[in-house]
């Protein structure tokens, strides 16, 4: 009785409910920010490596990102605006997964392994050219699970592995638990990476289904 009450109150929801949209709206600036002036701490030692030491994998060793990529001029305004905003951003995905949780839409929106990996690699193969029919859509395919669930899972890393270089010897579990200070760091930048391809992805099937985003913005139809 309890789930059917749950499906019940969900039909009466438009597709895209206002919480989400807002959470999903708000984000916008916050990560625009977050990336620019992470950008920036970066360029004020912009090389990976322990102690002093350079990785050889990485190629871009002392070459800072472009200066139209970065937000606070320098890096005290850098790190001004990256720790103000951070706790905005966590406040946000934090109201937005309670939101997830509280009103059960997380059943329609995570990738569950088994309900949707053969979907998802079916989608895959559509938007390869590889299957000449997309394989049959609930209110999300299996790609787009796959692909917002695991942006959930960056962002946490993300902030786990940012308090670890943050706060090294206050939180030294946590920087212990990525190996090392060097290593959250390198995370932590390869995390802004994945998002950015991440978001990169999130727009070309935007491109691609442009009716999402009407969705997005009015909340669609109810049910």
């Amino acid at each position: 009785m309890g789930s059917s009450t749950a499906e019940n109150r969900r039909k009466e929801r438009r597709a895209q409910p206002a919480a989400i949209r807002l959470a999903h709206w708000i984000n916008i600036p916050l990560l625009v920010i977050m990336a620019g002036s992470g950008l920036q701490i970066l360029a004020a030692y912009p090389a990976l490596g322990p102690r002093g030491a350079l990785y050889s994998w990485y190629p871009f060793q002392n070459d800072a990102p472009p200066s139209w990529l970065r937000i606070g001029g320098w890096l005290a305004g850098a790190r001004h605006w990256h720790f103000a905003i951070a706790w905005f951003l966590i406040l946000n995905a934090v109201l937005y997964l309670i939101y997830m949780v509280a009103s059960g839409e997380w059943r329609r929106r995570v990738f569950i392994p088994r309900r949707d990996a053969s979907n998802a690699l079916a989608m895959l193969g559509y938007y390869l050219r590889v299957r000449k029919t997309p394989p049959p859509e609930d209110f999300y395919n299996g790609a787009q699970r796959l692909a917002y669930t695991s942006a959930i899972l960056f962002g946490v890393v993300v902030v786990l592995s940012g308090l670890a270089i943050y706060k090294p010897v206050q939180l030294y579990w946590i920087t212990a638990a990525f190996g090392g200070y060097d290593v959250a760091r390198v995370v932590h930048l390869s995390c802004l990476v994945l998002l950015a391809l991440f978001t990169a992805m999130h727009l070309v099937l935007v491109a691609l289904h442009p009716r999402t985003i009407v969705t997005m913005l009015t909340g669609g139809r109810r049910g």
